[in-house]
């Protein structure tokens, strides 16, 4: 049957990011069709709410806290997925920040933050769980990008971001064709505006939400779970002939 190549029994994952926002969607998507899951996430009390939602629907779940910024804390993050589940199946690299500055002022630290989470934590995270693929022969990764890879978003200024995000699909691509000989499928999700607890405010203010919507032909915001069936379908073996792709969902904004 086809929806069985959707199924994710007997698999585990890893979504970084996973306590809030689209990474508990992720987490929660991939739960549904079967997978365990290990919910990376800097803030130790949403992800183990979100880990204890899992096991109360019946998932193996644990929550690491995990620096994405810090090779240490992913080494022993992934250490800790195997020493309780034996096996990584896939990694959902979800974390991911943003910083509005002009180019001209903003401050290195500031820079450097969305960097190191959105690009150096991302690739630390690819490496360790990699180790790990290479030696089965197998995996799939997938990698939250934004359609701010491919465009330059407006009004805000947000250059870091941009850039980490137009190199997380290069990376993307890299890894995927370094990696095919293993069996390892790696593509990248490119998310226009979703309507995020933390983008709500934003949505609001004229001044943001109204210059976003102008550009958006479906004239309004993604809901988090529009995203949560490509997620489950590149984790899964219904994606199998699928590697190297930087897939959008953005409503259409970049169509214009």
């Amino acid at each position: 049957m086809i929806f069985d190549k959707f199924s994710l029994k007997g698999q585990v994952g890893i979504v970084t990011g996973g306590g809030q926002g689209l990474g508990k969607v992720f987490c929660q998507a991939y739960a549904e069709v079967g997978a365990d899951i290990i919910v990376a996430e800097a803030n130790p009390e949403t992800g183990e709410a979100t880990a204890a939602e899992l096991r109360a629907g019946g998932r193996r779940a644990i929550a690491v806290t995990t620096d994405v910024r810090d090779p240490a804390s992913v080494e022993a993050m992934v250490s800790r997925a195997m020493a309780e589940f034996g096996q990584i199946d896939f990694l959902m690299n979800n974390a991911g920040i943003t910083k509005w500055a002009d180019a001209q002022s903003v401050s290195l630290d500031d820079w450097r933050n969305v960097i190191d989470v959105n690009l150096n934590g991302l690739f630390y995270c690819c490496q360790a769980v990699g180790k790990h693929m290479i030696a089965r022969r197998s995996g799939r990764i997938i990698n939250i990008a934004s359609m701010s890879g491919f465009i330059v978003n407006r009004p805000q200024p947000q250059a870091s971001y941009n850039t980490s995000k137009a190199a997380v699909i290069h990376l993307t691509k890299s890894l995927a064709t370094e990696w095919a000989p293993y069996n390892i499928r790696v593509n990248a999700i490119c998310p226009g505006y979703m309507g995020t607890a933390m983008a709500k405010p934003f949505f609001d203010d004229p001044a943001y939400g109204g210059e976003w919507i102008g550009m958006i032909p479906l004239k309004r915001p993604g809901e988090p779970e529009e995203l949560a069936p490509l997620a489950v379908y590149l984790a899964s073996e219904a994606s199998s002939y699928m590697t190297g792709s930087a897939i959008v969902i953005d409503g259409g904004y970049t169509a214009w």
